[in-house]
């Protein structure tokens, strides 16, 4: 089973034929919504929408320790997250996707570790590389398969949202190592790489980062929908071939 993780853009998996939905209980709470489960290609999947029907959930406040137990409780061979994010690196123009490869955490006051409980050992879990390769390449693969341009590797910097940065934080954000900037990959991540889940996440970029390009003097917030639109046509394209490759 393939499990994805809808973010801004993909609330929801067109593609995706939808036998049923289900309420998981996780000893963290409640996930953003039932987890729905389908086929994709007769491929089993499993569709969890980061911030909840109708795009509600704010990235700050996302239970994100719920979402990676309940998905883990039906083991599923890979995790692939789709986020959105800005661009602040030459090449990652709006509407271009991007498979990153590493992370640098920005975020505060979210809940980062099922390792958090005093009554046990401490568990420290390595962290050199965020994602798991061999789901990087899977996604690569794909992208030729689907004969879409998937730009391999980048830093990707996670803040705490919801507001967007200023154009004197991108600039740190850039002498930091930054390439683009989202608000949802930390702690989705670490999660992931506590439970043993391969997790790997494919970026849309839905604009220039603040200061840059088009958004010099203010991100164009008009904008951005249409072109996080039409780049989850090519997300969606991945995917599909990315369920037909683990089918086989």
């Amino acid at each position: 089973m393939l499990a994805i993780i809808g973010g801004s853009g993909m609330t929801k998996l067109s593609c995706l034929e939808i036998s049923h939905r289900q309420i998981v209980r996780t000893p963290y709470g409640e996930p953003s919504g039932p987890l729905m489960f389908g086929k994709i290609n007769d491929c089993e999947i499993v569709f969890l929408a980061r911030h909840g029907h109708g795009h509600t959930i704010p990235p700050h406040l996302v239970n994100y320790r719920a979402n990676l137990w309940a998905l883990h409780q039906f083991n599923p061979q890979q995790v692939i997250a789709v986020v959105s994010v800005g661009g602040i690196r030459t090449d990652l123009i709006p509407g271009s996707i991007v498979v990153p490869d590493q992370i640098i955490d920005y975020t505060y006051a979210r809940k980062f570790t099922y390792f958090d409980n005093t009554d046990r050992p401490i568990i420290y879990t390595d962290f050199t590389y965020p994602y798991c390769e061999e789901t990087r390449v899977c996604l690569l693969e794909s992208a030729k398969r689907a004969g879409e341009m998937l730009i391999d590797g980048g830093v990707y910097a996670v803040t705490q949202g919801p507001r967007l940065e200023t154009a004197a934080e991108v600039n740190r954000l850039e002498n930091d190592g930054a390439d683009m900037i989202g608000m949802t990959g930390m702690p989705e991540a670490i999660l992931a790489k506590e439970l043993d889940l391969p997790y790997a996440a494919i970026a849309a970029v839905a604009n220039y980062a603040a200061g840059r390009g088009t958004s010099v003097r203010a991100i164009p917030l008009e904008e951005v929908y249409a072109v996080l639109e039409k780049a989850m046509v090519s997300v969606r394209n991945i995917l599909e071939h990315m369920v037909i490759r683990h089918g086989n």
